[in-house]
């Protein structure tokens, strides 16, 4: 089986994150990865290429899909566009271990890591970052960029707006609203909306 050759945009922990799945994945050819600024010649025994100057000439030589692994919302977004506009595509990229409910749509860039659950007809956007072992429930919208940290639980019916980041183990009740950029902390328990480029933390959440 001829297996798709793939760059990653990022060698830093998500990065190897990123490597970790696709080599789990068995599907894809890792070619290597680019970065801002390297600081280590080998990533999990595979090589960083360079920086960014790369990825034209990268693009020239047939390869066509990349990845932004970077874990920062607003750098992967633009790390995103800035593969796009070298000519890479984006595939969304879902762990074998991860399970994904019928009717769940995932966009493009968007990542899935390992354990994760999506449930059935959750909605996942563009670029977004579903950590190791998250659970997004039936009926819930991930928008483009955000991040739901691992071990985070989003039970049914939550919308995450663009961007915002949903800590590590925090949990969110039915059918709230987190708004653009906003920021959730590790551990919190959110039971009320949460108005765009807050932060919040604690049980029951409240501003920090």
């Amino acid at each position: 089986m001829t297996r798709a050759r793939i760059l990653l945009l990022g060698a830093g922990g998500h990065g190897k994150a990123m490597a970790d799945l696709l080599l789990s994945h068995g599907g894809f050819e890792i070619v290597g990865f680019v970065d801002a600024a390297p600081k280590a010649s080998q990533v999990l025994g595979l090589p960083v290429l360079g920086d960014e100057s790369l990825l034209a000439g990268l693009a020239g030589q047939g390869i066509t899909l990349a990845h932004p692994s970077v874990g920062n919302n607003a750098q992967r977004l633009a790390a995103a566009g800035r593969l796009r506009a070298a000519g890479f595509a984006l595939p969304s990229l879902i762990h074998p271990t991860a399970l994904i409910g019928h009717g769940a749509r995932i966009g493009e860039g968007a990542a899935i890591l390992a354990r994760a659950v999506i449930g059935p007809e959750a909605e996942i956007g563009a670029l977004a970052l579903i950590n190791t072992g998250a659970i997004v429930e039936h009926d819930c919208v991930v928008e483009e960029a955000a991040h739901i940290g691992p071990g985070a639980v989003l039970a049914g019916g939550v919308r995450i707006g663009a961007r915002a980041l949903i800590g590590a183990g925090a949990v969110l009740r039915p059918g709230v609203f987190i708004g653009a950029g906003a920021v959730i902390a590790a551990g919190a328990a959110v039971v009320e909306d949460i108005p765009p480029g807050a932060r919040v933390a604690g049980v029951p959440a409240r501003p920090i």
